[in-house]
């Protein structure tokens, strides 16, 4: 009985593994490389590859629409000065494409084999390939996602926004919890940026200092304002790492902390009122209402109220920044939106396999909203920004 039961979880998790928009973008990704691998073999040489064997010369590409299981794929079919070229895939595609799909969902969570890459491209091609043509397709599909982990952040990012997750992976045959450290940028074209995605075993000082410290040296400069909740490891680790930035401690993860010094019957119009010192204009304003709530709840609640003036300014910063910034830069909102969706699509895995298959999906997600953000309409306007600072050195000026 247990034997059918894992057939069926096997079963379930590749069918929802096709309607997943990565793992179609996995596909296409897959089958683009096999004709890739075609026209090498078919002129004699790799893309602007020097050699006396060449056969041919590349010639640019055509568009193909190819219709999926997982829905439409849109593909570059690579074509030959001479125009002979010519593919059979997409007709063997079409033959073995349930088994292809179900080969790949595999692959996808699990690694694969040199010798199981080469049956599949082998079934495409419809003949032998080449051990260097199969190799080059197996390490296509983990290149783009180290290319992107390792990629050089030389540009200045002036707000990053950390947080983590957990996912369940199983090792050595223990399922255990481990974190996934996450760091988003907003770089000076008021665009967000995926700067990095790494798994540790738990949100440690060490973890995050060890996570901060690569993407120092990777590049990460010009970091004004850090928003994050207040884990005290990460706390530490920003100051051992990033001491120049100004810190922001995430309002949301406040307000929920302050419910701990609240009663169970306590009245729901106390953090209603807190909540709202969070949508003043300025500093003064706050701090103004602040005044007014605590000398409101002090004596109904003063365990509250001492807990909340003396932690209070850390959740302040974000009045430093212009009135326009204020919405997006008060709270980690904007990466626990990701997280949710991040959490949508491993759902469907529960339980990965090792860690590595864990690292391989979460990262071509981030990709993907890396991308989709590059693509769309910017997340700030930082010319605001930059009139705000220097009003400030005018203020400045004038009361020197």
């Amino acid at each position: 009985m247990a034997r059918r039961k894992s057939t069926r979880t096997a079963i379930d998790w590749k069918a929802a593994l096709v309607a997943d928009d990565v793992f179609r973008e996995l596909l296409r990704g897959t089958i683009q490389q096999v004709l890739e691998a075609e026209m090498d073999e078919a002129v004699g040489a790799g893309k602007w590859e020097r050699t006396d064997g060449r056969l041919g010369y590349r010639s640019g590409y055509r568009g193909r629409t190819l219709m999926t299981r997982v829905g439409k794929l849109e593909l570059r079919v690579p074509q030959d000065r001479a125009g002979r070229f010519s593919t059979e895939l997409f007709e063997r595609y079409q033959r073995s494409e349930k088994a292809f799909v179900s080969a790949l969902a595999e692959m996808y969570l699990q690694g694969v084999s040199t010798r199981k890459v080469k049956a599949i491209t082998e079934e495409l091609c419809g003949h032998s390939v080449s051990a260097s043509t199969v190799s080059t397709i197996n390490q296509k599909l983990d290149a783009d996602l180290e290319r992107f982990a390792r990629r050089s952040l030389e540009e200045p990012y002036p707000f990053v926004v950390l947080d983590a997750r957990y996912e369940k992976i199983r090792e050595e045959s223990v399922i255990r919890s481990r974190a996934v450290l996450v760091a988003i940028g907003i770089n000076w074209d008021g665009r967000r940026c995926v700067l990095g995605v790494e798994l540790a075993n738990r949100e440690s000082a060490s973890s995050w200092k060890e996570f901060l410290l690569s993407l120092k040296e990777r590049g990460l400069n010009g970091v004004e304002v850090i928003v994050s909740d207040d884990h005290p490891g990460l706390r530490r680790a920003i100051m051992e790492v990033i001491p120049e930035a100004a810190w922001q401690r995430c309002y949301v993860h406040f307000l929920r902390n302050a419910l701990d010094y609240l009663p169970r019957r306590g009245d729901d119009d106390c953090l209603k009122e807190l909540r709202w010192i969070y949508d003043r204009r300025n500093l003064e304003e706050a701090r103004r209402d602040l005044a007014v709530w605590l000398g409101k709840w002090q004596t109904r609640y003063p365990k509250l109220c001492d807990w909340v003036e003396s932690n209070i300014e850390e959740t302040l910063t974000f009045y430093r920044l212009p009135l326009s910034h204020h919405k997006h830069m008060k709270s980690t909102n904007m990466l626990e939106r990701q997280h949710e969706e991040i959490k949508r699509r491993t759902r469907v895995v529960r339980i990965f396999p090792n860690a590595e298959s864990c690292l391989q999906l979460i990262r071509a997600l981030a990709i993907e909203m890396h991308e989709n953000w590059i693509e769309d309409t910017r997340y700030l306007n930082m010319n605001d920004l930059r009139e705000h600072k220097k009003e400030a050195l005018r203020r400045l000026d004038a009361a020197a």
